[in-house]
């Protein structure tokens, strides 16, 4: 029987609180109140994103999770454990159709991990000798949760150092494009590669269900999709903005015998599908994350949004590292050193340079997409394999519960 509850379990170890005189005014369900300095510009006018957040508005309203969460965020940010401070980093939201917003971190790319496998292949071994999740800081580690069937998710501050070997940890990430950007790492000791099977998939939609908040997503790359590090992660952060592939108009393909509706994105300059409904949000994990292993089977890389606290997700194949290998990638695009991530595709864009960000215009980064996506000819072939696979699947698994 699945289970529908995140149990946190905290480390007094790794949550000591920041010194009193350091210590951030903080905003959330207990009376607490978060200050966030970024600043967005729109249409030549900037504004602090502070106020985007509701600093002075009861309605931010957060849950219980995403209270904690952002609590210990701003906790390692007093410790310093950032490579650089995201409030302080420029972000506007560019004119035209989409509306794509542009942070500028200058240097990030060369503050980050390197990426220490190949590009040409989504699925890959652990390799225990490259970088890993078990060998971050113990300060990094947020907390660690694991399931219950309880009726309500539980906190323990004062929990045992010792953590089942099964557990899920949420880690900061040092080099973050967002407010409390962190990642979730299912399984964290089993030292899974970075692969979707359906029960991480499902802990990533309660992970998003639990935030109760549209404007904290969770995403996914692939391995060839710009993940990293080849140790199963997904990651997280809050903007209070809407994504403009969440704005794009969708066209709907079919729906599924579990009530699970297949759409794709029109006018948007990636082509993807979105995946919503079914009569729980196990229906839709299921749906999304057999289509991601039909994908990686296939050695086609991809991006996954969770959107809408787990009620839409995006998945997005693309083809950029492949071109990059080819030689086939923009010389311009390749000098400004995006990664088309999922952020990316989504439509948040982390620009490494002032001028590319200065000059940035919904037209050059429509291009980039588009360079990034699949073409036409090859998107159509790709939905109708994916089309073809979940219609046997969804009967196969129908025939097995009957």
């Amino acid at each position: 029987m699945p289970v529908d509850t995140l149990v946190a379990l905290l480390s007094p170890s790794l949550v000591a609180p920041a010194p009193a005189a350091s210590r951030p005014r903080r905003y959330g369900t207990s009376g607490r109140r978060f200050v966030v300095k970024t600043k967005l510009v729109m249409d030549g006018k900037s504004f602090d994103l502070s106020c985007s957040l509701g600093v002075e508005d009861d309605s931010l309203n957060l849950s219980p999770f995403l209270d904690k969460l952002f609590r210990e965020w701003e906790d390692r940010k007093a410790r310093g454990l950032f490579h650089h401070d995201i409030g302080s980093c420029e972000t506007k939201v560019l004119r035209g159709e989409h509306n794509f917003v542009a942070t500028l971190i200058e240097g990030r790319d060369q503050k980050k991990r390197p990426t220490e496998f190949g590009m040409n292949q989504v699925l890959q071994p652990f390799d225990s000798g490259k970088f890993n999740f078990t060998k971050v800081r113990p300060e990094e580690v947020i907390f660690r949760f694991g399931e219950t069937d309880k009726d309500s998710a539980q906190y323990f501050d004062g929990a045992p150092d010792t953590i089942s070997a099964s557990s899920s940890a949420i880690l900061i990430n040092v080099s973050p494009i967002g407010y409390c950007h962190v990642l979730l790492t299912p399984k964290i000791q089993d030292c899974l590669p970075q692969r979707i099977d359906q029960e991480s998939f499902l802990i990533a939609m309660y992970v998003a269900r639990e935030a109760r908040n549209p404007f904290f997503r969770v995403g996914y790359n692939s391995l060839g999709g710009f993940a990293t590090i080849n140790h199963l992660h997904f990651q997280a952060y809050y903007l209070k903005v809407q994504y403009p592939v969440e704005k794009a108009t969708t066209e709907k393909l079919t729906a599924l015998a579990n009530g699970v509706s297949i759409a794709q994105l029109v006018g948007y300059p990636v082509s993807g599908f979105v995946f919503e409904g079914g009569a729980s949000l196990e229906d839709l994990s299921d749906v999304v994350a057999k289509v991601c292993i039909f994908l990686q089977e296939k050695n086609r890389p991809f991006n996954a949004l969770i959107s809408e606290s787990g009620k839409r997700v995006f998945l997005l194949p693309q083809c950029y590292a492949e071109k990059q290998l080819l030689g086939k990638a923009s010389q311009e695009f390749l000098d400004m050193r995006i990664n088309p991530a999922i952020w990316e595709l989504s439509g948040h864009l982390v620009l490494k340079r002032k001028e590319d960000y200065d000059e940035a215009s919904e037209p050059n980064i429509c291009r980039f997409l588009v360079e990034a996506a699949l073409s036409e000819t090859e998107f159509q072939e790709l939905k109708r394999c994916v089309l073809d696979s979940m219609t046997v699947s969804i009967a196969c698994s129908s025939d097995i519960g009957s």
